[in-house]
């Protein structure tokens, strides 16, 4: 076949296939004799097809990104912030277990060598006194009570070894006619008085007194010097010239 002949089979092919592709989109077949416009087939318009396109909404799309190739290098520790509020205390928690027994502690200093929180002393005397040029103390020579020999028979004082509050009582007999003057001191500081003026009857008198003592005070019983006839009075049988003297309150307690 020659080549005129090839061009002339191409044309022809190209033709059929361009008849087809338009039928399939008017459906209808293609007129391919001439006729005026008149005589022109009219398409069905039930029979045609029309491509309807339909537009959906693109799917949604999420990115996702990688945060691992967007992490940096570390940084410096930041400086320490401000203390928070205390919170409110817990409720306490169950008793521990007893610890291990620790060891023996050192001896503690001595105490105080007055170990007895004790004193008590009564005493008397079963013979008459006069009064002298001098103050002078009395002397006694009968022990009812005498604790822990705290009342000195001897000098008539009683010495304080127990700190605390004390009370004192003195009971002398009167002389008949004769002026009665007496103290009770404490060291050298009378503290009270007992007296009775001159009388044609003789009396029983009384004085009492608390006092608060320290460690080494003193207290005993003084006759005043003469200015006028001073005495105490006792027989051979009875006693009437009687001190006492005890410990109420230790200052210990």
């Amino acid at each position: 076949m020659d080549f005129p002949a090839l061009i002339f089979l191409s044309s022809l092919v190209s033709v059929e296939v361009l008849a087809q592709r338009t039928f399939q989109e008017l459906g209808s077949p293609l007129c391919v004799r001439c006729c005026g416009d008149s005589e022109k087939p009219v398409p069905n318009p039930t029979k045609s097809r029309v491509k309807q396109y339909i537009l959906y909404p693109a799917p949604k799309f999420q990115p996702q990104i990688d945060m691992t190739i967007l992490k940096g290098e570390k940084g410096e520790n930041g400086g320490e912030g401000h203390t928070g509020v205390s919170g409110k205390d817990g409720d306490p928690g169950p008793q521990g277990p007893s610890g291990e027994k620790g060891q023996k502690g050192q001896r503690g200093p001595s105490g105080n060598s007055c170990k007895n929180q004790y004193a008590a002393f009564s005493v008397a005397r079963r013979k008459s006194l006069h009064s002298t040029e001098y103050y002078q103390p009395v002397v006694f020579d009968t022990v009812f009570v005498n604790l822990f020999e705290h009342f000195n028979m001897f000098s008539g004082i009683f010495f304080c070894y127990v700190p605390g509050i004390y009370f004192f009582n003195l009971n002398v007999h009167t002389w008949n006619l004769k002026e009665t003057y007496l103290h009770i001191m404490k060291n050298s500081q009378e503290v009270a008085i007992l007296y009775a003026q001159p009388s044609d009857r003789s009396l029983m008198q009384s004085q009492s007194i608390m006092l608060d003592l320290q460690d080494q005070d003193e207290v005993w019983v003084r006759m005043f010097k003469r200015e006028r006839e001073n005495a105490i009075y006792n027989d051979d049988t009875d006693v009437y010239i009687i001190f006492n003297g005890y410990l109420i309150r230790p200052d210990t307690e």
